[in-house]
C-alpha cells in the first residue's frame, strides 16, 4: 500500500505548493471521505480543462506544475488531484483509458483525426476498503458551455462516466482501460499517443508543439 502513499515526481504531495492547496481545500476534522470530495470539487473547478496543450516534456509534468498553470488536460489533473490525497495519507492512484465521444469541440476531433481519445486518466482513493474512481477533468464552466452537469463524486460511487447530454445523446463511452498505476506510467503515454496519433509528431517522434495551430 505504500505505493500509493509516496511523493513522486509526477506525484509530488512532498510539494510545498501542493500541501499548501491541499490543506486550503480540506482539513484533520473532516474524514476520509469529506476530504477527498472537497479535494476533487477542488481541481474540477479550480483548475481549467485544456486538451491543446499537451506537454510531454518529463520535467513539466506533475501535480504541483498543473497547480501553477491553472490549466491541464485530464492526466494532469489527475495527478494534482492525487497528490492533494497522498498530503492527507489517503491511498490515492491512477486509472487511464481510451474513451469515445468525449466531451469536446469539433475543432478537437478534427486536431486529432479520431472520435477516440487515448490515456484519458481518472482516479481512484481507497475508502473505508473499497477503491473509488472518479474523474476531475471537466470544470463547472466547460460543461455549462457544452449543456451538461458537471459529474459530481460522495467518495462513495465511482463517477468516471459524463455518458449522456440532457437530450440524451452518448456523450462519452469507454472502450479499453489500461489498468491501475501507483505513478505515471510516461513511456505507456507516450508511445500510445504515437500508436494512436502519429500525424500529430514529427519525423523525429517530436510532438507538434502548437496542436490548437
Amino acid at each position: 500500500m505504500s505505493e500509493y502513499l509516496r511523493p513522486t515526481a509526477f506525484i509530488d504531495s512532498d510539494s510545498t505548493e501542493v500541501i499548501a492547496y491541499a490543506h486550503s481545500k480540506a482539513n484533520e476534522n473532516m474524514t476520509d471521505r469529506e476530504k477527498v470530495v472537497a479535494l476533487y470539487n477542488a481541481v474540477r473547478d479550480d483548475i481549467m480543462y485544456d486538451p491543446y496543450h499537451i506537454i510531454l516534456s518529463p520535467d513539466a509534468i506533475s501535480g504541483g506544475q498543473t497547480l501553477k498553470r491553472k490549466s491541464g488536460y485530464c492526466i494532469e489533473k489527475s495527478l494534482l488531484l492525487a497528490a492533494c490525497g497522498r498530503v492527507f495519507g489517503i491511498p490515492s492512484r491512477l486509472g487511464f483509458s481510451i474513451v469515445q465521444n468525449h466531451i469536446s469541440s469539433e475543432k478537437f476531433v478534427k486536431m486529432l483525426r479520431s472520435d477516440k481519445f487515448v490515456f484519458h486518466g481518472y482516479n481512484e482513493f481507497l475508502l473505508d476498503g473499497q477503491w473509488v474512481k472518479c474523474t476531475p477533468a471537466f470544470n463547472k464552466a466547460l460543461c455549462d458551455r457544452f449543456g451538461t452537469a458537471p459529474l459530481e463524486f460522495d467518495g462513495v460511487h465511482d463517477s468516471i462516466f459524463q455518458e449522456f447530454s440532457p437530450d440524451g445523446k452518448q456523450y462519452m463511452k469507454y472502450l479499453h482501460e489500461y489498468g491501475q498505476f501507483d505513478d505515471l506510467p510516461y513511456d505507456l503515454f507516450v508511445s500510445e499517443l504515437k500508436v494512436h496519433y502519429p500525424h500529430l509528431f514529427d519525423e523525429n517522434g517530436v510532438m507538434v508543439q502548437k496542436l490548437n495551430d
